[in-house]
C-alpha cells in the first residue's frame, strides 16, 4: 500500500508538509490554535469547492447504484425496493424503535436484541413523528448519513493534502462494501458522527470531537475504538497535550459515557451488562477464539458452503487488508490510527468462531481511503489500480446484498 510522508501527521501534529495553505493562512491557523484549513472556512457549514465535488460524487454514486438496483432484479427478486434496502439488520433497528428491546409480540429470539446498540433505534423513534414508514425513515437515515461521510471525507483528505478529498471520496464509495451506504444499517449514521470527531480532533476541537463522538457510541460499539484512538491523538499532537495540558484530557472520558449507560440498562434489564456481548455470542457465534482457528475455520466455511464462497473469501481478504493496514500504520507512526484500528483487528478477527462482517466494517477504516487519496495526488496510477478491484466488487455486493443473495 501506496502512502505518501504527508500522511505521516496522521497520529497527531502537524507537518511543514502537511499544511497545504499558503503561509499566511497557515501562520494565523497557528495563531488561533486551528489548522490552515479552519482558518480558510472558519464555518462549518460554508461548502467549499471539495465539499461540492464530494456531494456530487454521492449522489451521482447514488443515481448509479438505484439504477443498477433495477437492472439486477429481473429474474432475482420482485420485492419492492425499501424491503430490499432494508433486510437482516434493518429489520431489528426498526423492531427495537417501534417495540424496544422486548421485540415484537411473541417474537421468540427477541433476545438477540440487546447486540444492537440503542443510538439508531432512538433516532429513528425520533424521525418516526415525521417519517410514518419505518422502512423509508431508515434508509433516509443512511441517505442523509452518507452526504455527511462524503463532505467530512472530503475535508479530511484535504486536511492531509490539497487536492485529495476527491480522491479519497471516490475510495471511499467505490469500496467493496459500500452497498452498505445504501441500505438501513448502521454504517453511515456512524461515519458521519465519527469522521467528523477525528476532523475536529485533528483541529485541536476536542470538546466537539468528544461529543460526536459519544454520539458515534450510541450507536455502534466502535465508538470505543474511535475514543481509543482520540485518546491516543491527544496524547502525540502537537494541538493536544502539549499545547492544552490536562485540562481537556477529561473531554475524552465523554465517549464512554453512552457505552456505561447502556450496559447499566442491560444490568438492571436482565443483570448482565455485557448482554449485548452474550447475544452476539449466542445468535451469531461470535465469540473469543485463537486467530488462526478463525481463520481456518472460515477457510473451511469457504469450501464447504459453495453458495456463500465468495463472500467467505471476501471476509478473509478483508481481514488481510486490515492486517497490512495497521502494520503500515506502525511503520509510518501513525499512533492515533493504529489505536482505532488496532482494537478493530481484535474485535473481528479473534472474537468471532469465523470472518463476519469483516468486509462491512472495512468501510470504517479511513486510513486506507486516506491512503489511496492522498496517494492518488501525485500517482493516479496506484486508484486506477484500486479502481481496477474495488468497483466490480462493490457492484457484485449491491447486487447481492439488494436481491437477498447475501446470504446465500
Amino acid at each position: 500500500m501506496l502512502v505518501t510522508e504527508t500522511q505521516q501527521a496522521a497520529s497527531g501534529g502537524t507537518t511543514a508538509e502537511e499544511t497545504t495553505g499558503d503561509a499566511e493562512a497557515a501562520e494565523a491557523a497557528q495563531a488561533s490554535g486551528a489548522s490552515g484549513l479552519e482558518a480558510e472556512a472558519p464555518r462549518w457549514w460554508h461548502l467549499r469547492p471539495a465539499d461540492s465535488m464530494a456531494l456530487l460524487i454521492w449522489f451521482f454514486w447514488h443515481v448509479a447504484t438505484y439504477i443498477y438496483m433495477v437492472l439486477a432484479a429481473p429474474g432475482r427478486t420482485d420485492a419492492p425496493m425499501l424491503d430490499r434496502l432494508t433486510p437482516w439488520d434493518s429489520d431489528n433497528f426498526i423492531t427495537i424503535a417501534q417495540y424496544g428491546y422486548d421485540g415484537s409480540p411473541g417474537m421468540p429470539d427477541a433476545p438477540k436484541l440487546t447486540a444492537f446498540f440503542p443510538g439508531l433505534p432512538l433516532f429513528l423513534r425520533v424521525l418516526h413523528v415525521v417519517v410514518s414508514d419505518w422502512s423509508l425513515a431508515i434508509v433516509l437515515v443512511t441517505l442523509v448519513g452518507s452526504a455527511v461521510v462524503a463532505v467530512a471525507l472530503s475535508r479530511l483528505g484535504e486536511s492531509y493534502r490539497e487536492g485529495s478529498g476527491t480522491w479519497t471520496v471516490l475510495a471511499f464509495f467505490l469500496s467493496p462494501f459500500a452497498v452498505f451506504m445504501l441500505a438501513g444499517y448502521s454504517e453511515a449514521p456512524f461515519l458521519a458522527l465519527a469522521v467528523p470527531a477525528w476532523l475536529l480532533a485533528r483541529r485541536g476541537r476536542w470538546e466537539a470531537a468528544a461529543v460526536c463522538a459519544a454520539f458515534a457510541s450510541s450507536v455502534r460499539i466502535s465508538g470505543l475504538f474511535l475514543a481509543a484512538g482520540l485518546a491516543v491523538a491527544f496524547l502525540v499532537s502537537d494541538n493536544g497535550l502539549r499545547s492544552t495540558g490536562w485540562r481537556k484530557a477529561p473531554w475524552l472520558l465523554v465517549p464512554g459515557l453512552p457505552v456505561l449507560a447502556y450496559m447499566l440498562y442491560l444490568w438492571h434489564r436482565t443483570g448482565m451488562p455485557m448482554a449485548w456481548k452474550q447475544a452476539e455470542a449466542d445468535y451469531w457465534g461470535r465469540f473469543p477464539e485463537k486467530p488462526w482457528t478463525v481463520f481456518l475455520n472460515t477457510w473451511d466455511r469457504s469450501l464447504n458452503e459453495p453458495v456463500l464462497q465468495t463472500s467467505y473469501r471476501e471476509e478473509m481478504i478483508a481481514a488481510g487488508v486490515l492486517v497490512a493496514l495497521i502494520v503500515w500504520q506502525v511503520v509510518r507512526r501513525r499512533w492515533a490510527d493504529f489505536a482505532y484500528l488496532a482494537p478493530q483487528a481484535v474485535a473481528l478477527l479473534a472474537m468471532s468462531s469465523f470472518y463476519m462482517s469483516v468486509g462491512r466494517a472495512s468501510l470504517l477504516w479511513w486510513p486506507l481511503y486516506l491512503s489511496v487519496g492522498v496517494t492518488a495526488v501525485r500517482r493516479p496510477w496506484v486508484f486506477m489500480a484500486y479502481l481496477a478491484v474495488a468497483a466490480p466488487v462493490m457492484a457484485i455486493n449491491v447486487g447481492n446484498f439488494t436481491t437477498g443473495a447475501w446470504v446465500g
